[in-house]
């Protein structure tokens, strides 16, 4: 037994071994790639040590001018995603009804919907009332695709806290929306941290949207520009292309680290409802 324990135990060293060194090798290429001279498609160290990539893509029409795309429209509409998931979830966790399971259920099921089978008529609609090629109109439709499982997510951290706490402030005489931004919200940090974070990189990374919903290419973020490094016939600036990723992954980094200290908080309500 205890040979058969010591075998399953390095079986599993090794596949999760394999599986982290095939998540970190493409990022190994993306770092030594974008200071490398003769940067290709192999993970190798650099001959020479070089910032030429990056000073020849730190241009406002490569760089800088996407990158501001892109902030304002996963900004925008990640703000927009977390206030109206907010303001759904809610009801669905405070106030009990037959229709909640099924109003659940459908928005988990909305969540597997491909994105792509919905941009023809949402492309239709986007012409008849003036929204395409416009930021807000980019904006409207990120929140909306990620607000069903941003629902699903925040109404689970709602539960976790105790509507005692709201009961005590409604005798005080609160409403119900007094309750939810000045006790429930503050008390579920972590939760908002998580949707946070996850509708900001689902936007940030999200190319088919706004290639699809933004025609002028003045307004097209980043996640559309990269595909600019490559060129005609097979060529492509690798280095350049290297160089763009690490500070295309910036501010997501940034973002992260940002919110880290909410992430592994926890919600530390055991004491809150007790005397």
């Amino acid at each position: 037994m205890p040979r058969k324990r010591t075998s399953r135990r390095l079986a599993a060293n090794v596949s999760l071994l394999v599986v982290a060194v095939a998540f970190a090798l493409p990022l190994a290429w993306v770092v030594l790639s974008s200071v490398d001279p003769h940067a290709d498609l192999r993970v190798r160290i650099p001959d020479g040590f070089t910032l030429g990539n990056f000073d020849a893509i730190l241009t406002p029409d490569i760089t800088y001018t996407p990158l501001l795309n892109s902030l304002i429209l996963c900004g925008g509409g990640t703000a927009l995603t977390v206030a109206c998931a907010a303001l759904a979830a809610y009801p669905l966790s405070r106030f009990r009804s037959r229709l909640n399971r099924p109003f659940l259920l459908s928005i988990l099921f909305a969540t597997s919907l491909p994105i792509t089978a919905i941009m023809v008529p949402v492309y239709a609609l986007f012409v008849r009332v003036n929204l395409i090629d416009t930021l807000q109109g980019t904006i409207l439709f990120f929140a909306a695709s990620q607000l069903p499982f941003a629902i699903w997510l925040m109404k689970n951290f709602m539960d976790g806290v105790p509507k005692e706490l709201e009961e005590a402030a409604w005798t005080d005489g609160a409403s119900s929306l007094q309750s939810l931004v000045r006790i429930v919200l503050p008390l579920m940090g972590p939760g908002l941290a998580v949707v946070t974070v996850f509708s900001f990189v689902m936007m940030w990374g999200n190319f088919f949207v706004p290639f699809m919903l933004l025609l002028t290419p003045d307004q097209m973020p980043a996640s559309v520009s990269i595909n600019d490094f490559f060129g005609n016939r097979g060529m492509v600036a690798y280095g350049q292309l290297a160089a763009f990723s690490v500070i295309y992954s910036t501010p997501v980094i940034l973002l992260y680290v940002l919110v880290a200290r909410r992430l592994g908080g926890g919600f530390a309500l055991g004491g809150a409802v007790k005397g």
